[in-house]
């Protein structure tokens, strides 16, 4: 065991928030890449170009890789809910059925037409024909992140539920869907998807222009990229402002545990950095006045809830506040990033595939996205702790008290693993062998300008 005395509660998270980690990787690039194929393939017809069709052709197969891992992972999830949290799926379980039942349909529906669309590439006369298979794809794909994230907004925000004595006595179902969670969740969710997947592309073409593969291709998929990655990052903040005010209203708690927010007030600062000392003061810290009440409420003299006015045993983890300052700080890098290409995309288009800087710019940018994913899903998820089903189950209450979840820790890391490292051989393999100058000469594709 990993602790001194069995804990199946911590445990219990535990596993859960290593299948979440891992998951998460997968399902973004699930979510992401359709789109990002679409728009390839939708230029490519439109313009007659070979080249942008290549890379609709090429994302397409990596997309089946990630497919395949994440129906492993996410059916671990499936399986990890009603074995690790029996409790909370009796009493949230028909709440949930629905959207848990639509997001497996939106997966069927993805993977059904995805089949069709990769074994009818040069079998249509039309092209447009089969753009259009490829549709359903992104349509299911979006879909199935936007019913489970459904499910999360409930957890945040039950809703359309009647409780009596901590139980749900009385259910809408749908109503259970339309939490005030929800639309800034779901959007929050699936453009910074798309926009993780937009830099992942896109630091692939970086990579092969920085190693001096100066082929047209790249620099058509760079510039399709990083131009799509500006627009959701763009979308992503503005959807990240409506998040802040969402948790003023429904869990000030999180919001004010996240800012080290302690005392009710007006014109609150928004905190970044420092060390939260044992009486709760602020040390090293930067404090940017009045930038908490306007995140809260839009307007500087708003007043924001503090710690204080919330009970002690519903006050989520102090240490959120890291979380969010690296989230914070890594999105900044990312605008940096995108405005340093804009600039140069303004000013002189022809340095953005020959800049060192810029190309190792984006390079970095990709991780830097999965990881701020990966640090906002930890923080929206310890942020509302106590509670697995805020306001109605505490987490200690949702777990199961088996004996044999650290066993069960143990197998899926290691499942984990092999899936991994397995994913990885199999891309390199794919691409390394097959790169894409290659294919284009077998194909009788000539070069051209960037357009």
């Amino acid at each position: 065991m990993f602790l001194s005395s069995y804990d199946p509660v911590m445990y219990s998270r535990m596993l859960t928030g290593l299948t979440l980690a891992f998951h998460i990787i997968f399902a973004t690039i699930g979510v992401g890449v359709p789109l990002m194929i679409a728009l390839a393939e939708w230029i490519g017809i439109r313009r007659n170009d070979e080249h942008y069709l290549l890379m609709a052709r090429r994302w397409a197969r990596g997309f089946v890789i990630t497919v395949a891992v994440g129906v492993v992972t996410g059916t671990a999830i499936g399986l990890q809910l009603s074995l690790l949290w029996p409790s909370f799926m009796k009493v949230a379980g028909q709440s949930i059925a629905i959207p848990l039942f639509l997001e497996t349909f939106a997966f069927f529906f993805e993977a059904i037409f995805l089949g069709i669309y990769l074994y009818t590439w040069d079998r249509f006369k039309n092209k447009m024909t089969h753009f259009w298979m490829l549709i359903p794809v992104v349509i299911g794909s979006s879909a199935s992140a936007f019913f489970i994230t459904v499910v999360n907004a409930f957890m945040n925000a039950p809703a359309g539920v009647t409780v009596k004595d901590g139980k749900i006595t009385e259910i809408s179902p749908f109503g259970a869907m339309l939490s005030p969670a929800m639309p800034t969740k779901v959007s929050h969710v699936l453009v910074t998807a798309y926009l993780t997947c937009a830099f992942i592309l896109a630091a692939i073409s970086a990579w092969s222009l920085l190693k001096g593969r100066n082929h047209v291709y790249y620099k058509k998929a760079l510039k399709l990229t990083m131009i799509s990655a500006c627009v959701f990052l763009l979308s992503s903040a503005i959807i990240g402002d409506l998040s802040g005010k969402y948790l003023a209203n429904y869990q000030p708690e999180k919001l004010a545990a996240m800012e080290w927010h302690f005392e009710t007030s007006k014109q609150a600062p928004l905190v970044f950095g420092g060390i939260l000392t044992d009486d709760n003061e602020i040390k090293y810290g930067v404090k940017i006045p009045f930038a908490l009440s306007i995140l809260a409420h839009g307007l500087p003299n708003a007043e924001v809830k503090g710690l204080n006015d919330i009970p002690s045993d519903e006050t989520p983890p102090l240490w959120i506040h890291y979380l969010f300052d690296l989230k914070i700080s890594f999105v900044a890098v990312m605008v940096i990033i995108a405005l340093a290409f804009l600039f140069l995309f303004w000013r002189q288009r022809s340095l953005i595939y020959s800049n060192k800087w810029l190309l190792r710019g984006i390079i970095l940018a990709a991780p830097l996205a999965m990881l701020t994913i990966e640090h906002g899903w930890i923080f929206a998820e310890v942020g509302r702790q106590p509670w697995i089903l805020h306001g109605i189950m505490k987490t200690s209450e949702g777990a199961t008290v088996s004996d044999h979840v650290d066993t069960m820790l143990i197998i899926f890391a290691l499942l984990y693993i092999v899936l991994g490292l397995t994913a990885i051989r199999v891309m390199l393999r794919m691409f390394r062998n097959n790169r894409a100058e290659d294919e284009m000469v077998a194909r009788g594709i000539e070069g051209g300008d960037v357009q």
